[in-house]
């Protein structure tokens, strides 16, 4: 570690390694069922590809650029580089070992068995020769190079074979590729349904088809990663919509930032690639195990609920519950009474913000429904229903955040759908990515306009919020409907230094004001020694001020505790700097992925102020995005939420606690009572409101 290394901070790119790290430790834990462990295998593997894509080739750029300022833990760019590189290979020797050691024999047992194409009998190489002539053979296209043919583009994340021929006549050797097509199944299924064998392998075995008269010599899997990020030179861009369409063209043809070989790759077919992609040596990463593991999701796909997490129904929300004699209960009657606090996946996200959305398209009280969109699923109910709406004659606007990493092109698929409907489609502003999970519904109602919002912590996405812990305040108040409003027309129009009342928004009102209430709890505690009190859970924590404001509070005695799923750069218990700070992560099941701040105020137990909200304390959340945070009032919901936060913080089956010295340790059980899993807890809490709210 340089000795220039700040001790008030670490390192972002390495504590986001931390957390694939803890991902991969569930890969290894023998009391997750077996499927689920491949599964969090896949997930590694696609985290590994994204840091790639993004973090390395940007630090790639910045030494191109010839950058040596440190980050704000004190390193340059090539030194992260090098720490990067070093954890990686460890991490990718560890899944090759969980991978080949450990789940192949296990899945062995049950009858899930991977297979090489050279272990199988004659009937088993008979089905896999039918598949290959019927659906293989016909999509492949060998590409050879030699003086007339040269080398050909290697499309991002491909995976390929590296091939030597030998011409018998000439006895000369010859180099091609053949790219394995990606719409293929990575693994392929034998005939009885839980047997696999890797793609390329039966490729592999079949070159001769690809080479008639020609002698295959050897043959190489391999796979690059290019540089993925999306670079807009936004206020040049009089379109945006066709400028990220270029971009997304031009994605493909960027620089290499990592070349993955089999570890019997020969030096020669190494030599070449390395030269023709432009790849240094320590962006060359060799694997025993199959290429690409995120292909293990195809095998989690196996109808084997014996090997999987006990399926888990989400439940109605007390509040949207039918009686016997209604079809569907009236969300706008309800809301007209009370807030209503939504907690996914444990609470239904159809019979909640779906049904929010439905009936608000269906309702001819409904003038008007604004919504932001930053991922959404592919066969999504809100963008239909919003399809709808503006179909019956209601002003529709939908925010559609073009720049949503991974999700470009979908976006632009959704974009035109709902503006060829007469959806008012806009994208977004200039320099800022649009983050906020917000919707916004206008009635018209005997006493006057109403407005009736959705404020969430999640993607409007009917898919991962049955994977993703999310949040959401559903309510009709005044205040809260003004300030969404105000956000909407700052969104779609022009506007500057709009006044909310009890938004917080990012660029603008939350980074001083979570300042402030982070300073205030400092100032409690000087004032009244014991009264300063934090509680908060968010995705990530980065961003320097935040990080020296909550050490300031600790110092001054404010009791600290921090749920960080991902990067977190603060450092914890460290003597006389954070002693009051205490760090931890839940990593399991469920992505958590919401964000809930508690501050006391001095006011003791019970009385604090809560928050939730798509913002992380991030610098891009706090400076580069449009985020929304809204103040949670009602007591129920406070309830709620205080009830999340201790459930976390008695986990003792998914957490995770930092040290001082950035170590991620696994929070030991106690013995003599049963150990609390926050994701099963969770159920049973939303199971048990749900029994009570029948009665």
């Amino acid at each position: 570690m340089p000795d220039a290394i700040d001790a008030r901070l670490l390192n972002r790119e390495l504590s986001s390694l931390n957390f694939n790290t803890r991902v991969l430790a569930l890969a290894e834990r023998d009391d997750i069922p077996l499927l689920e462990r491949a599964k969090f295998l896949a997930i590694f593997s696609q985290n590994t590809d994204e840091l790639f894509q993004v973090r390395v080739a940007g630090l790639k750029d910045q030494v191109a650029a010839g950058i040596v300022a440190p980050t704000p833990d004190g390193r340059t760019p090539a030194q992260q580089l090098l720490e990067v590189h070093d954890y990686v290979e460890a991490q990718a020797r560890q899944a090759e070992r969980i991978f080949l050691e450990q789940l192949c024999p296990a899945l062995a047992q049950v009858g899930i068995i991977f297979s090489s194409y050279a272990e199988l009998d004659e009937e088993d190489v008979k089905a896999l020769d039918e598949v290959f002539e019927e659906r293989i053979f016909p999509v492949l296209t060998p590409l050879a190079v030699d003086p007339s043919h040269p080398f050909p583009y290697i499309s991002h994340l491909s995976l390929n074979l590296a091939v030597l021929v030998r011409d018998p006549v000439t006895a000369q050797r010859r180099f091609a590729r053949v790219k394995v097509p990606p719409l293929l199944p990575r693994f392929l299924v034998l005939p009885d349904g839980e047997r696999f064998v890797p793609l390329e392998q039966v490729i592999g075995a079949h070159l001769h088809q690809l080479f008639p008269g020609m002698e295959v010599v050897d043959d190489y899997a391999f796979r690059v990663t290019r540089n993925a990020d999306l670079t807009l030179e936004e206020e040049e861009a009089d379109d945006l919509l066709a400028a990220v369409e270029y971009e997304l063209r031009r994605r493909r043809f960027r620089r290499s930032v990592r070349l993955e070989l089999d570890a019997d790759t020969s030096t020669v077919v190494r030599d070449l690639l390395q030269r023709e992609l432009d790849v240094e040596d320590d962006d060359v990463y060799t694997t025993v195990a199959p290429l690409d593991l995120g292909g293990l999701w195809a095998v989690y796909a196996l109808d084997r609920p014996d090997l999987k997490d006990p399926v888990y129904v989400p439940v109605t929300p007390p509040a949207f519950a039918v009686d016997d004699d209604d079809d569907r209960v009236d969300v706008f009657r309800v809301l007209q009474a009370r807030d209503v606090l939504v907690h996914h996946p444990y609470e239904s996200f159809a019979a909640s913000v779906e049904e929010f959305v439905r009936q608000a398209a269906s309702d001819p009280q409904v003038l008007a429904i604004k919504l932001t969109l930053y991922r959404t699923s592919g066969d999504s109910p809100i963008v239909r229903y919003l399809i709808r709406a503006a179909e019956r004659g209601k002003q529709v606007a939908a925010l559609v955040e073009l720049k949503a990493r991974g999700d470009e092109q979908a976006n632009i698929e959704w974009a035109k759908s709902l503006e060829e409907a007469g959806v008012h489609v806009v994208y977004g502003l200039v320099g800022l990515k649009t983050h906020t999970k917000t919707a916004l519904v206008v009635r018209d109602e005997p006493e006057g306009i109403r407005r009736y919002v959705h404020i969430g912590t999640g993607n409007y996405n009917s898919t991962t919020a049955k994977l993703y812990e999310d949040l959401g305040l559903f309510t009709s108040d005044d205040e809260i409907g003004a300030d969404l409003s105000h956000l909407f027309n700052y969104l779609t129009g022009y506007g500057r230094n709009v006044r909310y009342q009890k938004l917080l928004v990012a660029p603008h009102s939350l980074r001083p004001r979570m300042k402030e209430l982070i300073l205030n709890e400092a100032k409690c505690a000087t004032e009244s020694p014991g009264t300063g009190r934090i509680r908060v859970k968010i995705n990530s924590l980065a961003d320097p001020d935040m990080i020296e404001a909550l050490y300031t509070a600790s110092q001054a005695g404010v009791e600290i505790d921090l749920i960080v799923r991902g990067i977190c750069c603060l450092r914890p218990g460290v003597r006389g700097l954070s002693d009051n700070i205490r760090v931890r992560s839940i990593v399991g099941r469920y992505l958590e992925h919401s964000r809930i701040f508690e501050f006391a105020n001095g006011r003791g137990p019970g009385l604090a102020s809560y928050y939730i909200g798509s913002a992380d304390w991030m610098p891009r959340n706090l400076d580069r995005r449009v985020e929304a945070i809204v103040a949670v009032d009602d007591a129920a919901a406070q309830e709620r939420l205080r009830e999340i936060l201790e459930v976390d913080l008695a986990d003792e089956v998914l957490a995770w606690t930092l040290n001082g010295d950035g170590q991620w340790v696994k929070v030991p059980t106690t013995p003599g009572h049963e150990p609390l899993d926050t994701h099963l807890r969770l159920q049973v809490l939303a199971s048990a409101r749900e029994v009570r709210a029948d009665r």
